[in-house]
């Protein structure tokens, strides 16, 4: 028997999206929503969200053109507004009014917008090197991997393939490398693996000129408890900017992975101490 109930619901605009439920929906403890970085899905999490489900709910999604939610037919809407608008569904359709937000990468940005769209649904949020000032050279390397499929052969081959690709990721052997790959790829009629994205989801990335300013959409919580969480070795996420989040909001509890680029697993000692002590403080306020 599975540990989580797999869901869907409509979006607004039809696309059939898809999220990970896991624990007792009725449990009194803050329950968690885990979103995830740019192209990832809700398989990520199938370690942080069991351990903490043993207390509280902890909900998954997929976005629109990830995993098993539906592939928008119109590129175009694969845009923040429309992201948002669809968590913000996701939080009605699950009946959960205040939640602790974790966020990986442009999860974590997520997170924060939340603080300003829905303002009384956030209680906590957790950013995993997630900031709002991202590396040129990071992102670029991220957006041209994502942006064309490159369909593998086998499970094996996948797993080196990203191995060469993301040497910065802390995965200990080849055993969590093919995880990783059952994670990014999905068999198609082919016979091949393909990315499990739509790689169209892209192109409104790359229509931008430059980067916006993020920093107002970091202040949005700037009043609500909070961990950042960076990898040593981030090239998205670097020491001066995570150094200023310390400097715009005091309060915030920073921790740096050892050894780690981007992103963090969150199943290393310092991310567990550093999330279960949020929501401990959160819990008992």
């Amino acid at each position: 028997m599975s540990d989580f109930r797999e869901r869907r619901y409509a979006a607004q605009d039809g696309v059939s999206l898809y999220y990970r439920d896991y624990g007792d929906p009725a449990s009194k403890a803050l329950p968690v929503v885990c979103l995830t970085g740019l192209t990832r899905n809700s398989k990520d999490y199938a370690d942080l969200a069991p351990r903490l489900a043993a207390r509280r709910r902890v909900v998954c999604p997929d976005y629109r053109g990830r995993g098993q939610s539906g592939y928008d037919p119109d590129w175009r809407n694969y845009e923040p507004p429309i992201y948002l608008n669809d968590l913000r569904h996701l939080l009605a359709v699950t009946g959960i009014h205040r939640a602790v937000f974790i966020g990986t990468s442009l999860g974590g940005l997520f997170a924060c917008a939340m603080s300003l769209a829905v303002p009384s649904s956030v209680a906590g949020v957790v950013m995993n090197d997630s900031g709002p000032a991202l590396e040129q050279t990071g992102v670029d390397h991220i957006l041209e991997y994502i942006s064309k499929d490159r369909p593998q052969p086998d499970w094996d081959t996948a797993a080196e393939h990203l191995k060469v690709m993301f040497p910065g990721m802390a995965l200990q052997d080849h055993g969590e490398w093919t995880r990783m790959a059952h994670n990014t790829y999905r068999p198609g009629d082919d016979g091949m693996l393909h990315f499990d994205w739509d790689v169209d989801l892209v192109k409104p990335l790359k229509r931008m000129k430059e980067m916006p300013d993020l920093w107002p959409l970091f202040r949005g919580i700037r009043r609500i408890p909070a961990v950042a969480i960076r990898g040593a070795m981030s090239d998205v996420l670097s020491e001066a900017t995570f150094a200023r989040m310390a400097v715009e909001k005091p309060d915030l509890t920073c921790v740096t992975i050892p050894g780690v680029g981007h992103a963090p697993t969150l199943n290393e000692p310092e991310a567990v101490s550093a999330i279960d002590g949020l929501l401990a403080r959160l819990d008992a306020a």
